[in-house]
């Protein structure tokens, strides 16, 4: 496995890749749910390339940029185990030369509500961390996880629209067998907030039900949910029921006509931030 920290010497292996190449992008502190787009990435690709950039750009000067997790030598290690074939983790100078003028990139209809909301330069960010990747990589296929779903809504509008000729692959979430969605900010839970933190999951099973049921307003949909989350000691940023594709508020929970909705959940255990969400459709 080749390791790359610049650009060039990314380029010259990429250069020397065979057949189509699947890039799996990451902030690192690579755990079970990295490995499965690794994963995914050999089952749709001849040559993976992971990255391993925790990238400046998508995190407000009040958040947790400095504590993020960059346990780089584990990384390495897990990505040797997974036979990924080349690593590419460039220096924050690397990717953001101090001599070049910087640009925008962004998807504003889908970027400023939710997670948007709370933090409003974050999909800036990844819009153009992601394009700067993908025009450093040149993939043929990129692989994301789902539990950062309007993420990957924004990610697959940007390639739509800037007309990036690359397939951008949706793994499930991976989850723990207790259902917390898997993160590199769990290492930051207490023991009491583990369990809190399951707030989130309960709540999405509350709308689930509540849902298939026959519970058509979305509105008592969404309080239930928080009320799930508070009495989990969450604190609740957001947690709302969304048109699956567009994100767009809902009048209705007839998902015979929206065909899914999606169930999105924000909140706080303690000072940790979680996201989690699941995608609801007529059929269960």
């Amino acid at each position: 496995m080749w390791i790359a920290n610049d650009i060039s010497t990314l380029r010259d292996h990429r250069a020397k890749a065979h057949g189509r190449v699947a890039l799996v992008p990451t902030m690192g502190a690579l755990h079970d749910g990295h490995l499965s787009l690794i994963k995914r990435a050999h089952e749709i690709g001849h040559t993976v390339i992971v990255s391993l950039f925790v990238n400046p750009t998508q995190f407000a000067p009040h958040e947790d940029l400095e504590k993020y997790p960059r346990p780089f030598k584990e990384d390495v290690k897990k990505c040797l185990a997974a036979q990924v074939d080349g690593l590419f983790a460039p220096t924050v100078d690397a990717m953001y030369p101090p001599e070049v003028l910087s640009s925008e990139v962004n998807i504003p209809e889908l970027a400023k509500e939710l997670e948007g909301a709370s933090r409003p330069t974050h999909f800036a960010g990844v819009c153009r961390v992601v394009a700067k990747l993908f025009n450093m990589v040149k993939p043929h296929a990129a692989c994301f996880g789902s539990k950062d779903y309007q993420q990957l809504a924004v990610i697959r509008a940007m390639v739509e629209d800037l007309a990036f000729d690359i397939q951008i692959e949706a793994c499930p979430t991976i989850r723990e067998a207790d259902g917390l969605a898997m993160s590199s900010r769990n290492v930051y839970l207490q023991e009491d907030e583990r369990h809190h933190a399951l707030g989130l999951s309960k709540a999405l099973s509350e709308a689930q039900q509540m849902i298939q049921a026959g519970e058509s307003d979305p509105l008592i949909v969404e309080r239930a949910m928080q009320q799930v989350m508070t009495a989990h000691h969450v604190a609740v940023d957001y947690a709302v029921i969304r048109h699956a594709q567009t994100l767009r508020q809902l009048d209705s929970l007839n998902l015979q006509v929206t065909g899914s909705a999606v169930a999105l959940v924000a909140g706080k255990v303690g000072n940790v931030r979680l996201i989690d969400n699941r995608v609801i459709d007529a059929d269960g």
